[in-house]
């Protein structure tokens, strides 16, 4: 099997339905990082002190046919279209301990290839 890591960077009222998405689209499972990030526009401030958007960052190791619509569904649900986040994806040389996800894993793929 050919994996990806894809990585989101998701606000954190939209971590959820993020979620849901993703495992709707293929997605066995996901790690979540909490973060705070800068982008291209400046930080808002309330009398002098920042306001930090929170960000989660969300990991999910898919199988390489999954990726294209699990990021699809990502995009949709977690508003990116609004600049509301980021997504992106990376091969995998290899991936260990996922043998609880094996069989959900080969059976998605012998319906997409068989």
């Amino acid at each position: 099997m050919r994996f990806k890591v894809i990585i989101a960077m998701v606000e954190q009222e939209r971590q959820d339905e993020v979620i849901s998405s993703a495992k709707d689209a293929g997605a066995t499972g996901v790690t979540i990082l909490n973060a705070r990030g800068e982008g291209i526009r400046e930080q808002k401030t309330f009398f002098g002190l920042q306001m930090d958007m929170q960000r989660e960052v969300l990991l999910f190791i898919v199988e390489d046919f999954h990726a294209n619509s699990i990021l699809d569904a990502i995009y949709k649900a977690g508003n990116f279209e609004k600049g509301r986040g980021m997504a992106f994806s990376w091969a995998v040389d290899r991936v260990i301990g996922t043998e609880s996800q094996m069989d959900a894993l080969e059976k998605a793929a012998q319906k997409k290839y068989i």
